[in-house]
């Protein structure tokens, strides 16, 4: 399939004239003296959605036992594999979690353990800044991810009980 000759000529005069490279730059002109939108990070914020999903935390109840009945739902159900679960049962029949392991240079932040959780036991919580300068920094554990918990329980607890329309 050709373009035919007129076509053909009128390409070539484009590329001579270097038509694209005109272009583009009277856009970038039109954009250097507009306001800029740039934020300053650490102290400027930009507004966070109510259903950001951010840090993983474990829950516990009111009575500080832990939410976690370890039926290994969300390790079967992550996509990343990014869940580690080992469990025994105690000695009044209950089954608990000995190992609760989290890799987060594995996991993407889809949110399917939180969906899938039929105690509410695992969520992912609205903290954005978080770090690791080696790569097992960010491998959290059960004590770790309870130790989120309890310290966001309030802000946990308040952003399920908005979201509960949703659910």
């Amino acid at each position: 399939m050709s373009k035919g000759p007129i076509r053909a000529v009128g390409d070539f005069f484009d590329s001579l004239l270097l038509r694209e490279l005109f272009k583009g730059m009277a856009l970038t002109g039109r954009y250097l003296f507009s306001r800029k939108i740039t934020i300053r990070y650490p102290e400027e914020k930009t507004p966070m959605s109510p259903r950001f999903r951010g840090l993983h935390a474990l829950r516990r109840y009111e009575n500080g036992e832990e939410r976690c009945i370890a039926c290994k739902l969300c390790e079967a159900v992550c996509p990343a594999l990014a869940i580690t679960i080992e469990s025994e049962q105690r000695a009044d029949g209950t089954r608990r979690t000995t190992r609760y392991d989290i890799d987060l240079t594995k996991c993407i932040f889809c949110g399917f353990c939180e969906e899938s959780c039929p105690v509410d036991s695992i969520v992912e919580t609205h903290i954005l800044e978080y770090h690791g300068e080696r790569r097992g920094d960010l491998v959290y554990t059960k004590e770790m991810l309870l130790a989120i918990g309890d310290r966001y329980e309030k802000e946990i607890a308040a952003a399920r009980a908005a979201d509960a329309a949703y659910r």
